[in-house]
């Protein structure tokens, strides 16, 4: 059983280890504009956290859920020796992702008055509209990141993309220093330094997919990338939905502060927090690329057992760090706000909040590797009605009740977040226990074919894999 578990570890860390380390390079590079804004003012941190934490957590999650089909295709795809209809599928998502933020963008446009509907403080909602018109371009790069890193997670090739964005921090931090803090263009400034950051993160990965390496997953562009759109809109909206009821989560508790009395120091506090938690969930998020690739990969290639044993073996060790990084926020806590602002106010009322940030980061330490087991296995619609019934029937119902009826502010609102989560993460764990992983990979095999058809079949029937 050690060898077994020791082999298991080895495949789980050849794709985790670069994903951690790409998701927290890309979240950072977020991160870095919080960092730089917050010594603007609380005002401006403030409007810059509410676009991040709001508005593109909102989008980010439509375009995470989109590419979250192609993660679940790919990978069956691939452990079905399949990866000739790899490229097909990435033009699909494209597609699909780029006509998304399209609609998306007027949003954008109209997010003064949308915060502003939502009950935001008036000066924060005009100083974030600003921002977000700003940063439009960003949108657009998000359309394109999430289905192309699909496409290298699902064939295990993940470190270039991880170069490449550790890359592409370095440039974020340097391009901030010199229009924010040099140049003194303010929000402004952070908002070109992101848009020249991610279009540059982008493009490198482009280049990386089309130039030869992939010559069995990538042919060149096809019109066969137009057929079959609808069953594979039908698999991105049900994972858009359950990534989206899940970002989204985090978003309206956002809101919800921000609806406080003293709503800066509040929404500040909160939202350094948030930026927190986010960045531990990266890790968790890594985790849950890993066992998403190799359920879907072990399913695609009619081996259940195999499926079951990653997804025990991967839960086991995302948990083991999610209680490290638990005890580092409680050791910590008093000095980690002082790196994003220096409102005594503000650092004070941050600190307050780190049981339940401890709290957030254990329990995020499992959650995201359930969904990965969930997007591995296909089963994107049953964990959407989940999120559904534990967060915006159970969650924040209580939250509001705690932090309004009962007048516990932000304590209050957090509490109820963390009873939906840990509902949530309870029921999932049953439905993974309780899986018939066998038929799980007959599903798999009957789902490759359906996407399959419009594609020959490679000449020696057989993939790198």
């Amino acid at each position: 059983m050690g060898q077994k578990i020791r082999l298991e570890s080895r495949k789980m860390w050849k794709i985790a280890a670069p994903a951690i380390l790409t998701e927290l390079t890309q979240f950072t590079i977020g991160l870095v504009t919080v960092a730089f804004v917050g010594h603007l003012g609380e005002a401006e941190l403030a409007a810059v956290a509410m676009v991040q934490n709001v508005l593109e957590s909102f989008v980010y999650g439509i375009m995470l859920g989109m590419g979250s089909a192609l993660e679940t295709l790919c990978g069956q795809a691939v452990g079905a020796g399949r990866t000739n209809i790899l490229g097909i599928l990435l033009q699909r998502s494209l597609i699909i992702t780029m006509i998304t933020a399209l609609f998306l963008t007027p949003i954008y446009v109209f997010t003064s008055p949308l915060l502003q509907l939502l009950g935001q403080n008036k000066h924060i909602s005009q100083l974030a509209g600003k921002y977000a018109v700003w940063v439009i371009p960003q949108l657009f790069a998000y359309s394109i990141n999430s289905p192309v890193q699909k496409f290298l997670q699902a064939q295990s090739k993940v470190w270039v993309m991880t170069i490449i964005s550790l890359v592409a921090l370095g440039i974020q931090v340097f391009l901030n220093w010199v229009l924010v803090t040099k140049f003194g263009l303010g929000m402004i400034g952070a908002a070109i330094a992101g848009n020249l950051t991610w279009w540059l993160l982008v493009l490198v990965q482009i280049v990386y997919v089309v130039s030869g390496y992939f010559s069995e997953a990538w042919t060149g562009l096809s019109l066969s990338a137009f057929q079959s759109l609808a069953g594979f809109v039908k698999l991105s909206l049900s994972s858009a939905v359950m990534l989206c009821l899940e970002l989204w989560y985090y978003t309206i508790v956002i809101l919800m502060v921000g609806w406080l009395k003293n709503p800066e120091i509040a929404v500040d506090a909160i939202s350094i927090c948030m930026n927190l938690q986010q960045w531990t969930l990266m890790i968790a998020l890594g985790f849950s690329a890993a066992v998403s690739v190799r359920v879907s990969n072990e399913l695609g290639a009619g081996r259940p057992i195999a499926a079951k044993f990653s997804v025990a073996v991967t839960a086991v060790t995302s948990t083991i760090f999610g209680i490290f990084f638990m005890a580092v926020d409680l050791i910590a806590k008093s000095y980690i706000p002082k790196i994003f602002t220096k409102n005594p106010e503000v650092i004070r009322e941050t600190s307050k909040l780190s049981y339940f940030l401890a709290a957030t980061i254990l329990l995020n330490s499992i959650q995201p590797v359930l969904h990965g087991v969930g997007i591995g296995a296909g089963w994107q619609f049953s964990i959407a009605l989940i999120n559904t019934g534990c967060y915006y029937i159970f969650g924040l119902p209580l939250g509001a009740l705690l932090g309004y009826r009962f007048k516990l502010g932000i304590q209050g609102i957090w509490s109820g977040m963390i009873a939906g989560c840990l509902l949530q993460t309870v029921i999932l764990l049953s439905i993974v226990f309780r899986t018939n992983w066998h038929k799980e990979a007959l599903q798999a095999s009957e789902r490759i074919q359906s996407h399959a058809h419009t594609v020959p079949l490679p000449q020696n029937g057989n993939t790198e894999n």
